[in-house]
């Protein structure tokens, strides 16, 4: 059962089936997957994971109270700024599909297998630009022509990446759930807004200091108007936007112009 609170960690081999004798990447699926199953919980809930049958397209893991589901990625060291993932057109598909399942990435140390860093990705926040094309397999491969893509970490906001482990230890559900609430009323907004909100919320997530000003979110504005080509009225959709995350509690307005993180604040 997933812990109720804080815990110190298991390593990912302690999960390996005695007289195993399974290699390379099929051994670290078995360990990671009965790693995850031990340490998390369902952040949207706080009720356990429960893994489905291998046989399952996408999916890894179900959690047993809300019925969300989970697809499962580790990484040898910590995760860079792609992530490879399945076929393009799969994923692209996968965009406008309210039951997608929602991402849990999980960095493990090489040698001693120990776990490094853990966090999921609600899947609303996956969107085209965050979504790299990569070229076809060569005509000698045995998938010759088949195309795959990678997940752009950088065009996830901060808030979107609900961090598990802090300190080598699990950290309290209570948080891990306050914060995947944040990012789920986020992630509710229109297709045709969430475009917009994502953006400001990269743009802030630049500034890299918890108060800001709006002055600061303008520097932004070329950056913007090219991402969002037609609308010449970008300082009015960076205000509304900030607006629409101050309503959800993502910020606190502070005064005139001057904004802070609401994680920030005291």
């Amino acid at each position: 059962m997933a812990h109720e609170t804080s815990s110190m960690l298991s390593l990912l081999s302690d999960h390996l089936p005695s007289g195993s004798s399974l290699k390379g990447s099929q051994k670290v699926r078995v360990m990671s997957e009965a790693w995850a199953a031990k340490h998390v919980f369902c952040p949207a809930c706080g009720r356990e994971l429960h893994s489905l049958k291998a046989n399952q397209p996408v999916a890894d893991f179900e959690c047993g109270q809300c019925r969300r589901q989970y697809e499962l990625k580790s990484k040898a060291g910590l995760f860079g700024k792609k992530i490879v993932d399945g076929a393009y057109a799969t994923m692209m598909q996968r965009l406008s599909d309210e039951s997608a399942p929602n991402l849990l990435l999980l960095s493990y140390e090489k040698t001693s297998f120990k776990p490094l860093g853990f966090f999921a990705i609600p899947s609303r926040f996956f969107r085209p630009v965050a979504i790299e094309k990569r070229k076809p397999l060569s005509d000698s491969a045995r998938r010759a022509g088949w195309v795959g893509c990678n997940i752009l970490l950088g065009e996830i906001p901060l808030a979107g990446r609900i961090t598990y482990i802090q300190h080598q230890s699990m950290r309290p559900k209570a948080q891990v759930m306050e914060e995947w609430r944040m990012a789920d009323d986020i992630a509710q907004a229109r297709l045709e807004t969430k475009g917009w909100l994502l953006d400001v919320m990269l743009c802030v997530d630049s500034i890299g200091k918890p108060a800001f000003t709006l002055a600061d979110v303008y520097r932004f504005e070329t950056h913007l108007a090219a991402r969002h080509p037609g609308n010449n009225f970008v300082r009015d959709k960076i205000r509304q936007q900030l607006q629409r995350l101050r309503d959800i509690g993502y910020l606190h307005f502070t005064g005139r112009g001057h904004y802070r993180l609401a994680h920030a604040a005291e």
